[in-house]
């Protein structure tokens, strides 16, 4: 019986050194993947920056050398009439921006933008914007009505992610 109670004591023993060092392999795993974490968002943080900072850079040097980038607006939902009825347009606009300065201002004229391209969508028909031709003089509009609207920068291009007449 002493030796059955010697037994238990050292499988107790085995038991608890698994435990311990189950537990220190766990803090080290823990410390270890933290430290990586944080040095991959410095990274992050240092990389995404220094982009900006060069567009910001080739945006003073002219148009040549000018980085763009692309702003989306909401979806479009109009009428827009067939000939014998009338169908919806659903279309989604994106902006490509002559820079990054452009944008604060597109946020801030945003409703005059959405209105402006609202009524010119309204008074499309089925015929004129079911062709190619017929979407690129939209573009077109789009891209003339925003160069009214916007005084401080400009939009380079319009593109439609989204364009369905139902």
């Amino acid at each position: 019986m002493a030796e059955q109670v010697k037994d238990e004591n050292t499988h107790n023993d085995k038991n608890k050194l698994i435990i311990i060092v189950g537990g220190v392999i766990l803090a080290v795993v823990v410390i270890a993947v933290a430290v990586l974490l944080m040095s991959k968002d410095g990274k992050a943080e240092k990389v995404a920056k220094a982009p900006e900072a060069k567009s910001e850079k080739k945006g003073e040097g002219g148009e040549k050398g000018t980085s763009s980038t692309v702003y989306p607006l909401d979806p479009f939902i109009v009428n827009i009439y067939d000939g014998q009825e009338i169908r919806y347009l659903k279309i989604k606009v994106e902006f490509e921006m002559a820079g990054p300065e452009v944008k604060p201002e597109i946020d801030a004229r945003q409703s005059a933008l959405r209105d402006a391209i609202l009524v010119l969508l309204t008074t499309k028909t089925m015929r004129e914007v079911q062709d190619l031709q017929g979407k690129n003089q939209l573009r077109d509009e789009i891209l003339a009505t925003t160069g009214k609207i916007l005084s401080v920068g400009r939009v380079t291009k319009v593109y439609f992610t989204d364009f369905v007449v139902q």
